[in-house]
Order: C-alpha cells, then structure tokens, then sequence
C-alpha cells in the first residue's frame, strides 16, 4: 500500500468513525432552552454534552476548528483561520505572487510554486517553496527553498543547477518585511 492511499484510508476510517460518534444519541435528550423570559424561543438545543450545550461543544478542542472570535482577536496573525500567523502567510503570497502557485496550504503553512522562466533568462528556470513555521510574526518563522534548473548544452533538457544560498535569505528578507508591513496597516 503507497503512502498515499494508507493516508487516505486512515482518514476515511477517522471520518467514519467521528460520524458516527457525533451521530450516536449516547442516552441524551434534547431540551427546550429557555430565554432569559422563561420563554422557550431558542429552540431545541441538545444537552448532556458534559454540562454544555451543543452550541457550546467544540469540534477538535476549544473554539472550534477555526478558533473561537475571542481567539481570533487575541491571535498575532490576524484572525484569518489559517493555522500559521496570517501575516507571514499573506506577505508569502505577496512576494512571490509573480509565479503561478502549484500548492498553498494555509494550515500546513506550506506554499508551492510551480515551475518559473524569467524573461531575461529564458535557459533557467525556478521554483520556490515557502513553509510558515510559527503562528507568531517571528524572523524565523519562515523558511524559503528556491530550486534552480537550466538547459543542458546537448538536448535542452533541464538539469538541476546550484541556487545561491543568498537568494533563500532575500526573499526570506522580503516576505518578513512585507509581513511587518502587513501587521502596522492592521494597527496591531
């Protein structure tokens, strides 16, 4: 079994299984909720959830998969949903927005592109990869790959040439600049 396919039959069982859970009645009923009249205009809401009520339950931890709207003002990124500090995502995605996107993960923090050919140098070509490794605006908290590919002098068939690490720290630079720049505009 490739990997893939194990991944993707380990997420069908974890599927079914957390349907089944939240399909299960497990012996709770389901009560009117009264306003603060005494009235019953809420509606039906399930309870014996541990005390909570299932507008209060939370699905993967508290606040939800996105985060609750308390979190998201507290959160240094912005309050976007995404896993990584929204700054650094949106400045990623600012910088090298001059090359098509292959890929881009906003929960994984990760941003692929695809495959790039200057104007000026129409025997290279490049591709970037971005991974936002922090929820917090941090200087570290991005990495950039650049990987660099030239024509072959016998066959114009491209073959991987060596990258200059400073090219990795630049566009790191720019998208931490844009970040900032990003995170003063917002008032924070």
């Amino acid at each position: 079994m490739t990997g893939l396919s194990r991944f993707v039959s380990i997420a069908a069982v974890a599927l079914v299984a957390a349907g089944a859970t939240a399909c299960s009645d497990d012996g709770n009923k389901i009560e009117r909720a009264t306003g603060p009249s005494g009235d019953r205009s809420r509606g039906d809401v399930r309870t014996g959830l541990g005390g909570r009520t299932q507008e209060q339950g939370t699905l993967f931890g508290p606040g939800g998969l996105f985060g609750s709207k308390s979190e998201k003002k507290d959160d240094l990124g912005g309050g976007s949903g995404v896993a990584v500090n929204a700054y650094l995502w949106r400045a990623s995605l600012d910088t090298i927005n001059f090359i098509p996107l292959v890929s881009a993960d906003p929960f994984g923090g990760v941003i692929i592109t695809d495959w790039y050919t200057p104007s000026e140098t129409p025997n290279e070509r490049m591709k970037v990869q971005v991974t936002i490794l922090d929820r917090e605006l941090r200087a570290d908290g991005v990495r950039v790959s650049v990987f660099k590919q030239q024509t072959s002098p016998r066959g114009g068939n491209w073959v991987d040439a060596q990258v200059d690490p400073r090219t990795n720290i630049d566009i790191e630079n720019a998208i931490l600049t844009r970040a900032r720049q990003l995170r003063i505009a917002g008032g924070s």
